[in-house]
């Protein structure tokens, strides 16, 4: 089994300007990282994930929305990321058709050609699992949600710089929380399930050298981050379903449903304190 992450860069490029990098990560049912670095594109990301997966099952857990039926405002998956999370100070950007930026979608049109499939994370027993998953994910919510981690009151500040300080001390400050984050990620060999970063040169790096106060050398360490987070989220699916998981989105109504009848999802790790009330049976 392998466990996909992909910390997508939303914007998909021109032959002027490229796309940003995305960060990529893959897993296995033991925690070892098998492969992790970055690639520009929906091509070439694409071709990263199906050589990671190979002819194994996977779960590909991918931060940027894959599934956009609203013409205009906010999913109801992204509503309840704030409802259910934003004790923590974590929310969700408002998605929909009208953004020049869908990346997410293109991924999977292109994945779902190889024949990956968007699942919604619950697992009906009487329905055949696909060889290759997709779902989306949130990283934010794996952090605060996760109580591994240690994020009992708010999410770390390890992406924009804190506001209302003078630049020098604000790239220090941000330093400081990415070190600290990576270092509570080395802590997870013994989590169940695992991740183990030390375990391939890539993300080893992550634990030996300091994290870079310059923006695109911030930016290069935060993709890959975000990319094991995700991976570390759909083992944590896989290993736990909705013990560990809430599926934010699930219950949405029929008008916000593209066209096949899928919902748009979000996979989220909760604590119990966290977990939204599910609606009850229609009647």
């Amino acid at each position: 089994m392998r466990f996909v992450g992909v910390d997508l860069a939303w914007g998909e490029g021109t032959a002027a300007k490229p796309a940003n990098e995305t960060g990529l990560c893959v897993i296995d049912e033991h925690g070892t990282v098998q492969g992790a670095g970055w690639a520009r594109g929906i091509e070439a990301v694409a071709d990263w994930i199906l050589t990671a997966v190979g002819e194994s099952r996977a779960i590909v857990a991918v931060d940027a929305p894959l599934v956009v039926p609203n013409a205009t405002g906010m999913r109801e998956g992204e509503k309840q990321v704030g409802r259910a999370y934003g004790r923590w100070k974590v929310s969700a950007n408002a998605t929909n058709q009208a953004l020049k930026w869908l990346g997410g979608v293109t991924l999977r049109d292109r994945l779902e050609e190889a024949g990956a499939v968007v699942v919604s994370g619950r697992h009906d027993p009487a329905a055949q699992r696909p060889r290759v998953s997709l779902v989306e994910c949130y990283p934010y919510t794996t952090l605060v949600g996760m109580n591994e981690l240690g994020y009992d009151d708010e999410r770390p500040r390890y992406k924009r710089l804190p506001r209302g300080v003078p630049p020098v001390e604000a790239r220090a400050a941000r330093a400081i929380a990415t070190d600290d984050l990576i270092a509570r990620l080395a802590r997870l060999d013994t989590a169940d399930p695992p991740l183990r970063l030390a375990s391939h040169p890539v993300t080893a790096e992550l634990l030996t050298s300091p994290t870079p106060l310059a923006g695109p050398a911030h930016k290069h360490r935060e993709d890959l981050i975000d990319a094991a987070l995700c991976a570390w989220t759909a083992a944590i699916l896989h290993r736990h379903g909705e013990a560990r998981v809430q599926l934010l989105g699930l219950d949405s109504p029929i008008d916000a449903q593209d066209a096949t009848g899928r919902p748009a999802v979000i996979v989220a790790p909760a604590r119990p304190s966290q977990r939204l009330p599910r609606p009850g049976p229609a009647g």
